[in-house]
């Protein structure tokens, strides 16, 4: 095998890469719509009819559905587009750069779901079972 061809192993590491993501993902969902883990300011609420509500509820859910590997391409298409929103409202206004204004994270996951709605699920997920069911029935 050369350096230019595929891996065997590509789709398994991406199925890693997606996991690993949408549970990190969830986290930051998690938090504004629970509280857990611990990081938001004392007494914060968050009211679920707003852009922060609309937010946490996007990263909890649509970070599972990442995490099951469940309608992903989709999925990563939207949270791709809340990201690329919460950069541009929350951290570019502040400065252009992204280790300056703290946007790093928001950068790599718009990109990363990017990816994913692109490419798809990988080897372990709902959607590829899925697909291969469809593949052995034709």
């Amino acid at each position: 095998m050369s350096i230019f061809e595929s891996s065997p192993y590509s789709s398994r590491v991406l199925s890693f890469v997606r996991i690993v993501t949408g549970i990190v993902f969830v986290s930051f969902g998690t938090m504004k719509l629970f509280g857990w883990p611990p990081g938001m300011p004392p007494g914060f609420q968050i009211h679920l009819f707003s852009q922060f509500g609309l937010a946490g509820m996007l990263e909890t859910f649509g970070g599972f559905c990442i995490v099951l590997g469940l309608l992903t391409r989709p999925v990563a298409f939207i949270l791709c587009g809340e990201m690329a929103v919460a950069y541009f409202q929350g951290h570019f206004p502040r400065s252009p750069f992204p280790t300056v204004n703290m946007g790093t994270p928001a950068i790599l996951y718009c990109f990363l779901f990017l990816y994913l709605a692109f490419y798809g699920a990988g080897a372990w997920s709902i959607d590829g079972i899925i697909a291969r069911g469809r593949t052995s029935h034709s």
